[in-house]
């Protein structure tokens, strides 16, 4: 593996920014014979997908090995470089036998109830009172996280409701933190969210159903949000699909009606928010770019958005970005990132590991 020099700017400062790669890692310094790689452009950390599935087939269930691996180049190629997996009902760990593969941050499997998700793809516990013991072991077999379902359509009732009781989910929270293990929940309504955070979950994903009221929770918590919002573009279709359920379907239509007022009042009032896609499934890979657009569409600045799938996100999972001594993972852009999806979506060079692994 040859020394490679890479020059330009850096954001979020749009500073000069020079450095070099030697045996896959950063240097400050220079290094004698170096390649060099970009004399101009934009240099960022590699993107991060913080709420995406390798492992899920799109359309559902357990994607092989084979497809798994599909799915992961497809990030890479799009510029996710880091991504948290928010639950697989299958074992991913042959990624990391792959250097040319973006590096994956694991939550084990979903947490539910039996017939209170997608079939196929949670654990299914009889008895909530299993709940604390069960995030012990999905702690144990990710890294660093724990997936909840927090509220699903519950078909006695018709409508979203929450699968746990408050006391249960302070067990099992606390279960967690004492493994090292940070917590997020799968929730779309409005009721599962004042015992969650109140538990003192890290992270909400989705968070639709967020009001004045546990957004304030949240600020107080320090709670952070992972919006999904190209995924929520699926709630007319979900509810038009779902006639059986009149008043589930009328509660997922209304809560998209206000997505944007919801994650924009989320932004104002100062929540951590984090780009991801809930790629796998009903959304394909590679659409990173699309998420932080829709970043911007509730407020957040290009910088902002663009932050909240770079730099900002590598903070928040631990991960460092373009430090010396730091992995190479990085990207460059001939044009500024922060212009548009197109440009986001499309970096000119790759650098996974100090290898070029993509040019354009």
């Amino acid at each position: 593996m040859g020394a490679l020099h890479f020059r330009g700017t850096g954001l979020p400062d749009e500073c000069h920014v020079e450095l070099w790669v030697d045996q896959g890692v950063i240097s400050a310094e220079p290094i004698p014979g170096a390649e060099t790689v970009c004399e101009s452009g934009w240099i960022v950390p590699g993107l991060v997908d913080a709420h995406c599935h390798v492992g899920i087939k799109f359309g559902g269930g357990g994607e092989s090995v084979d497809g798994l691996i599909a799915q992961a180049e497809t990030e890479r190629d799009a510029g996710v470089l880091l991504i948290r997996d928010a639950g697989s009902p299958v074992d991913t760990r042959c990624v990391d036998d792959r250097p040319d593969l973006p590096r994956i941050v694991r939550a084990g499997r979903h947490i539910a109830a039996p017939k209170r998700y997608i079939r196929g793809l949670p654990v299914d516990l009889e008895d909530e009172a299993q709940l604390p013991a069960e995030v012990v072991r999905q702690a144990r077999a990710g890294d660093g996280w724990v997936k909840l379902v927090g509220d699903w359509i519950d078909r006695s009732v018709g409508d979203l409701t929450p699968l746990w009781s408050d006391d249960i989910l302070v067990e099992a929270i606390e279960a967690a933190h004492r493994e090292g293990a940070r917590v997020t929940a799968h929730v779309f309504a409005e009721d599962a969210l004042p015992g969650l955070i109140r538990a003192g979950i890290d992270c909400i994903e989705h968070g639709t159903g967020l009001t004045d009221e546990t957004i304030e929770l949240m600020v107080a918590h320090g709670t952070a949000l992972v919006p999904t919002m190209i995924n929520i573009a699926n709630f007319p279709q979900i509810a038009d699909s779902a006639a059986r359920y009149p008043v589930y379907a009328a509660h997922m239509r209304d809560l998209h009606s206000r997505l944007k007022d919801t994650i924009g009042a989320a932004r104002e009032a100062g929540i951590p928010i984090y780009a991801g896609t809930d790629a796998g499934g009903s959304i394909v890979h590679g659409r990173i770019a699309d998420e932080v657009e829709e970043l911007k569409s509730v407020g957040l600045s290009p910088t902002e958005a663009l932050g909240a799938a770079c730099w900002e996100a590598h903070t928040w999972l631990g991960h460092p970005g373009l430090d010396a001594g730091a992995p190479a993972d990085l990207l460059v852009f001939r044009h500024d990132p922060r212009g548009g999806s197109d440009v986001l979506a499309a970096p000119d060079v790759v650098v996974l590991g100090g290898q070029v692994v993509k040019t354009r």
